[in-house]
């Protein structure tokens, strides 16, 4: 488990102390199902009860700390539906904000987009490291939302990001994510829209399945599947919406963007009546 940062001063403001609690709880520094006592955290980080006390609302407003009667607060735990919500919701939202942002990109964002690359390739092999390289990759592009999209991203990326720690680890998922991200990458670089669309979307979906079924290998997808049916995606599942992988997908409007990608847990197939 990670070191907790060092102790906050007297007199640290409220949005001091919720920025603090919200990154221990989001990095994994206090696990799910922690209780987070008043006494025992007003002590680590040096602040009276109730600036402490209005973080811990906020933090539960953001659905990060749950209440039980009479036995205090604990960190929320993760739950495999809410993280499925979470890249549904990105699914409708971020490929056609790229797509439609993606003129507004300057190179030396395309430059620090490589750079962040580069380092995702340097600590594949540390998974915080490597999911710290990740995130500032696609921030770049997040940068250039419209502020309520990306405010609305973000707050879907806490849920995401806290269950990434454990998938990372994965042998296979930082190749997975180098890869899909040069292509991406390489879209960006061509102003090609349409194609940068496509990957984000195939990347979500990837990420999506990796996360969701390395918790639960007998997941029954709902949200995630109904996004797809909005984006015109077809993947291969049984009727309850359980998914084996690698599992066959396809764009039922299958234009030429998509570069031929196979992943630990999607297979890019041609749509039924079309040559592979």
């Amino acid at each position: 488990m990670t070191t907790p940062a060092r102790r906050t001063r007297a007199g640290t403001t409220v949005d001091a102390l919720y920025r603090t609690l919200r990154e221990r709880i989001v990095t994994g520094v206090y696990s799910p199902g922690q209780r987070m006592s008043q006494e025992q955290l007003a002590a680590e980080l040096d602040v009276s009860r109730t600036p402490l006390r209005e973080a811990l609302q906020r933090l539960e407003a953001d659905s990060l700390v749950v209440a039980h009667a009479n036995r205090g607060m604990y960190v929320a735990p993760l739950v495999n539906s809410e993280t499925e919500q979470s890249y549904a919701l990105r699914l409708l939202v971020e490929p056609p904000t790229v797509g439609a942002t993606i003129g507004s990109l300057r190179d030396s964002d395309i430059r620090d987009m490589a750079t962040h690359l580069e380092s995702m390739r340097q600590h594949r092999g540390h998974s915080r490291r490597f999911q710290e390289a990740h995130q500032l990759f696609h921030d770049v592009v997040l940068d250039r939302y419209p502020s309520n999209f990306a405010e609305l991203t973000r707050t879907l990326h806490t849920t995401i990001y806290r269950h990434q720690s454990v998938y990372l680890s994965h042998a296979r998922t930082p190749d997975d994510f180098i890869e899909c991200d040069q292509y991406f990458l390489d879209a960006i670089s061509r102003r090609n829209a349409a194609s940068a669309r496509r990957i984000m979307e195939f990347h979500l979906i990837d990420a999506a399945l990796g996360l969701v079924l390395d918790a639960d290998p007998d997941h029954c997808f709902d949200s995630l599947l109904v996004a797809m049916r909005g984006r015109d995606i077809v993947i291969e599942h049984d009727e309850q919406g359980r998914i084996e992988r690698p599992a066959p997908i396809y764009w039922i409007d299958s234009d030429p963007v998509l570069p031929d990608f196979t992943t630990s847990n999607l297979a890019l197939v041609a749509p039924p009546g079309r040559p592979s």
